[in-house]
């Protein structure tokens, strides 16, 4: 008999028992920072840009000096050089002076705004004629408008992105101190399963968990090692778990989960550790158990992939997150219900929708049959002290990281 509790309090459990649990930190090259999680602040320490650049090819002018002038009264200025790209210019201009600037071109001392080329006419002996008037700061990029020295560009806890990495090339970075990936180790059990690739014969299924579970952990930014298929006694289980949290931070059993007499994973993380909790009041996912052994979090998940695969992402990947010192954000949308959807009062159900015409459709599907999830958009949570939803009712959807 399972001792059910809520995913909200299944939650609140873990993150009591290992919310101090944190990773190392380690130094990686940028170019191998992307998707890591930033383990300190990160602050300039530099002006980005570090000089006055023009964001367009024209002419670097003073303000003041094409004040009023128009297509039937040009302002005339002299143009006294040329800035180069990449080059410190020493030039400097004065009243009714201009340079011609490339874009991205240091702007010489004395300009404040850039006159774009198709502006202005080359009248000869170094005139030019201007015949559009600009403010102060037009088409110019100012030293330090990006980040100055002591900005705070990135926090402790990013996962970085592309756009983060530009961002620390840009100050300069070539070394980032990140949090060292969580290791975990995923071990599948069962008499009835058999590894992808191998012959199928009748009353066995494909392992379909594994690579699922290696592929979830990977998206998570950890990283996962497939212990094996273990068969359904205590003696093999309980060897594979104990060989597993070497080397590991965190485990993974799929399958055995349940009372039968077959499974074998509640009593072997209650022998080795802490049976935390056997249960929850969940569809799919009600034989879910997690619990410790040597200090490491244990997680047995249901056989059935859909349930495996929604309590990994509640579970599992807030733990992970956590771990890492960072928090994974979830896009949702609020959408109109496409039909009605029946569930047994007691207990969360988290069924998958496709978004349809601007409104969330409800995929049925028989218990375990992963390929119904890879089709759908997200999924939405129907509350254990409702009995259903009705057609056209706002429900939030919780978007797939596609």
């Amino acid at each position: 008999m399972l001792n059910v509790i809520t995913i909200a309090e299944a939650q609140q459990l873990i993150a009591e028992k290992f919310g101090q649990l944190r990773m190392p930190e380690e130094q990686v090259p940028l170019e191998a920072a992307l998707g890591r999680v930033l383990a300190h602040d990160c602050l300039a320490t530099e002006f980005v840009p570090n000089f006055n650049r023009s964001t367009v090819d024209g002419y670097a002018v003073r303000a003041q000096d094409v004040f009023g002038c128009s297509d039937s009264i040009p302002a005339l200025l002299m143009q006294v050089g040329e800035a180069k790209m990449g080059e410190h210019t020493e030039l400097e201009i004065l009243s009714s002076e201009c340079v011609y600037v490339p874009t991205g071109a240091e702007i010489p001392a004395g300009a404040d705004c850039v006159i774009p080329l198709e502006d202005t006419e080359p009248l000869g002996d170094g005139t030019i004629a201007v015949y559009k008037p600009v403010s102060p700061g037009t088409n110019l990029i100012f030293r330090g408008d990006d980040v100055k020295p002591g900005d705070l560009v990135l926090p402790a806890g990013r996962r970085l992105n592309v756009a983060d990495i530009g961002a620390l090339a840009a100050l300069g970075q070539t070394q980032v101190w990140v949090r060292q990936m969580p290791r975990i180790a995923v071990i599948s059990t069962g008499d009835e399963i058999v590894a992808p690739g191998e012959p199928l014969p009748m009353g066995k299924i494909r392992d379909v968990n594994a690579a699922m579970l290696v592929a979830f952990a990977h998206s998570t930014g950890a990283v996962a090692d497939f212990i094996g298929i273990i068969p359904d006694n205590l003696e093999a289980v309980r060897a594979a778990l104990q060989n597993s949290l070497v080397g590991h931070d965190l485990v993974l059993l799929t399958g055995g989960t349940s009372v039968g007499v077959k499974d074998a994973v509640p009593q072997v993380v209650a022998e080795l550790g802490e049976l935390m909790v056997h249960g929850l009041a969940v569809k799919p996912g009600k034989p879910t158990l997690f619990g410790q052994v040597q200090g490491k979090p244990v997680f047995g998940l249901p056989g059935n992939p859909v349930a495996a695969y929604f309590m990994a992402y509640l579970l599992v990947r807030p733990l992970v997150a956590s771990m890492l010192g960072t928090h994974f954000a979830e896009r949702k949308v609020s959408l109109p219900l496409a039909r009605n959807v029946p569930s047994n009062h007691g207990r969360e159900e988290y069924v998958p929708v496709v978004i349809r015409e601007g409104k969330a459709q409800p995929i049925a599907s028989k218990s375990g049959l992963i390929t119904t999830l890879a089709n759908t958009d997200g999924f939405l949570c129907i509350p254990r002290d409702k009995e259903g939803l009705r057609q056209g009712e706002l429900v939030e959807v919780t978007l797939f990281e596609r």
